[in-house]
């Protein structure tokens, strides 16, 4: 089958690889139908490669249709139309009996001590071949794909409950925006569009979207957001306050993560991380500060005292510096975590469903584009250009830009 694979810093081909198998009877094989980049894999393309090998398949945010199922498998059969959450979880042990499905205790990395395996992220969790292929094998599968209608409809409509959807509302519920309050969103990437519209979906008076990206605050202006451009603003809490009496905002959202803009010597160190041979690069990552925490101490200045800070963005330093005086001085309360999807879908699944679209799942892809023209998917996502704000690979496309086989 075709995949996309890494092969270094900034390099990603669509290659030939072994196609998918059942390996254990709770398996099951997805032919995909869509598969999109997410702002994570970009991490992937830039700064995590010291987890990566050559030929790694990418990718945690896929949907299609089941060939196949393991002799486990009973909520699927061959012909349903499923989205595959990008965590990899049991849905039995004592996490995800609690709706901690990214803690899953079954799919844990131990070996790096790190949480549930990931569908195409790194060998911290689990080295797991991702979706961004034409076919995937899906382990847990009786539990974790999700069966959506075989409605004609496009799959965008269901494609972001892999991913998108389910982090935005953990993110906003983890804000805990008060009735009638005001939340900021920092960065809208596709998280923080979701995020602001899930806020505004849940009853926050006030959502207030922050970038430096034209196309983006468009978007968000479109769902009824009031923005502010980054570019012409020197101070954003002073700008919040203003807007909220002087007081500051009730809950922030970071959607942005470790390679925030404005932080210079970080993201040098990520630049030179990357360059160094795997066996240095990987103690730098996971025994120091890495991350470039711009967004996360402009939250920090952004919120009110008492309020809430979620964290959606990424961040993989184990050292960071932290502002500890101001967040205990502030009273903040600071949530975070990697979405556990099973959780929130009996949620969000009728929403994405509504033919009202209340969430504007049908106003986020910019591009969809054939999975042979993948590493084209990741420059102008990486760059921001073209417009490009979610980008969706099919498999089943012929490539706009020749013959992309090598």
């Amino acid at each position: 089958m075709r995949a996309l694979t890494w092969q270094g810093r900034e390099d990603v081909r669509v290659e030939d690889v072994p196609d998918p198998r059942i390996q254990l009877p709770t398996d099951a094989i997805i032919r995909i139908t869509s598969t999109a980049i997410c702002g994570s894999d970009l991490h992937l393309y830039s700064v995590l490669g010291p987890f990566l090998e050559p030929g790694d398949v990418l990718g945690h945010e896929p949907m299609g249709v089941v060939e196949e199922v393991g002799s486990e498998v009973t909520g699927l059969k061959a012909g349903d139309r499923v989205v595959v959450p990008f965590v990899i979880a049991c849905g039995s042990c004592w996490m995800c009996s609690r709706g901690l499905h990214s803690q899953c205790e079954t799919t844990q990395v131990t070996e790096h001590g790190k949480g549930a395996s990931l569908f195409g992220y790194t060998k911290l969790y689990g080295q797991v071949p991702g979706g961004q292929a034409e076919y995937l094998r899906v382990p847990h599968a009786d539990v974790g794909p999700v069966v959506v209608p075989d409605d004609g409809e496009p799959d965008e409509r269901y494609l972001y409950l892999s991913d998108v959807v389910p982090t935005a509302w953990q993110a906003v519920d983890y804000a805990q925006v008060p009735p009638g309050g005001t939340v900021v969103v920092l960065g809208l990437g596709p998280i923080g569009q979701l995020s602001a519209r899930i806020a505004r979906h849940r009853g926050a008076e006030q959502v207030i979207g922050a970038d430096l990206v034209p196309e983006r605050l468009d978007m968000a202006r479109r769902h009824g957001v009031t923005t502010i451009d980054m570019r012409g603003v020197k101070d954003l809490a002073g700008a919040v306050r203003e807007i909220t009496g002087g007081r500051g905002a009730d809950s922030v959202i970071d959607a942005v993560g470790m390679e925030a803009h404005g932080s210079p010597i970080a993201a040098g160190i990520q630049a030179g991380a990357g360059l160094l041979p795997d066996f240095l690069a990987r103690p730098l990552f996971t025994k120091a500060g890495v991350d470039r925490l711009a967004a996360l101490h402009t939250a920090i200045e952004v919120v009110r005292r008492g309020g809430t800070i979620s964290l959606s963005g990424v961040y993989g330093g184990a050292q960071d510096p932290m502002p500890m005086l101001d967040l205990f001085d502030k009273q903040v309360t600071l949530r975070m975590g990697q979405a556990n999807v099973h959780h929130w879908i009996d949620e969000v699944l009728p929403l994405v469903s509504d033919p009202a679209d209340p969430l504007g799942v049908l106003d986020l892809r910019t591009h969809r584009m054939s999975l042979e023209d993948a590493a084209h998917g990741y420059d102008i996502f990486q760059k921001k250009e073209d417009g490009a704000i979610k980008v969706v690979l099919d498999p089943a496309m012929a490539s706009t830009r020749g013959d992309a086989r090598p």
